[in-house]
């Protein structure tokens, strides 16, 4: 069936595909801070060592972030979802009482993520009604926990099946926990 730009198929088709969910942060050169929540995130290259995320041309940090040499990418856990909701968020104080503390470059930064990323700038390239910012990884952080998916507008807790990342292990399997949350088209 063909897809045209405004198609809810397509919409639906990109919802029904799970990924994790981040927020992506930098400053301006201001020093001010910014960031945004993205499910669109994966691995590019391991050598070098590249990273891909998009953000709307229409959100409010993109003038930040598309003269940024750099920024960083946490991979969320469940407990952070309404960071994330927040980070959604056109116009929220997305930084208030969220716990960053700024990087060596002065960057935000989160601690307790499942993961996170420093990154430089490798390439920006146009992606439609899209910018995709295609970074070099500097510096990884491995959190404990295990990341939530997001599928379908909801998030979604992953059963803990390694002990590393268990907090405590549990008698039975528990079965996922979800948050509803409608981050737009996505």
């Amino acid at each position: 069936m063909p897809v045209e730009a405004s198609s809810s198929a397509f919409r639906e088709a990109m919802a029904s595909f799970p990924s994790g969910a981040t927020i992506v942060t930098t400053s301006d050169s201001d020093g001010r801070w910014w960031g945004f929540t993205a499910s669109s995130f994966c691995s590019v290259s391991m050598d070098p060592p590249l990273v891909l995320t998009c953000l709307a041309n229409t959100a409010q940090c993109f003038p930040a972030f598309a003269e940024a040499a750099r920024w960083n990418i946490h991979v969320l856990q469940h407990r952070h979802a309404d960071l994330a909701m927040r980070f959604a968020t056109r116009g929220a104080a997305k930084f208030d009482g969220a716990g960053f503390q700024p990087d060596a470059d002065g960057l935000p930064l989160l601690a307790g993520v499942s993961i996170s990323l420093r990154c430089s700038t490798y390439s920006k390239v146009d992606g439609g009604d899209h910018l995709v910012l295609l970074g070099q990884v500097e510096e990884v952080g491995m959190g404990e926990e295990m990341p939530f998916v997001y599928f379908r507008r909801k998030f979604h807790s992953l059963p803990v099946t390694d002990d590393k990342a268990a907090v405590a292990p549990a008698a039975r399997p528990q079965p996922p926990m979800v948050i509803e949350l409608d981050l737009g088209w996505m």
